[in-house]
């Protein structure tokens, strides 16, 4: 099986999302990538957010964001 890929925005950084990006980035199961734009400007300016498996993934904190990227992961694992 193939390991999900984690999509980030730069311009979403504002909202703290290296704390979601820098312990993905650590983590075996998972592939992350920055990008310097994810043409997601509505949501981009809204909340924090990332793409799991081009699936949009959004929490009111960067912290909240990481956890929840952590449970699309583990929803994507047991598919």
């Amino acid at each position: 099986m193939m390991r999900p890929i984690v999509e980030f925005c730069a311009g979403n950084a504002h909202f703290g999302t290296d704390k979601a990006l820098k312990p993905l980035e650590e983590r075996p199961d998972c592939e992350v990538i920055e990008y310097g734009c994810l043409t997601n400007c509505g949501q981009c300016y809204l909340a924090p957010f990332a793409f799991v498996n081009d699936e949009i993934v959004e929490a009111a904190t960067a912290e909240e964001l990481y956890l929840s990227i952590l449970r699309k992961i583990k929803e994507i694992e047991q598919l």
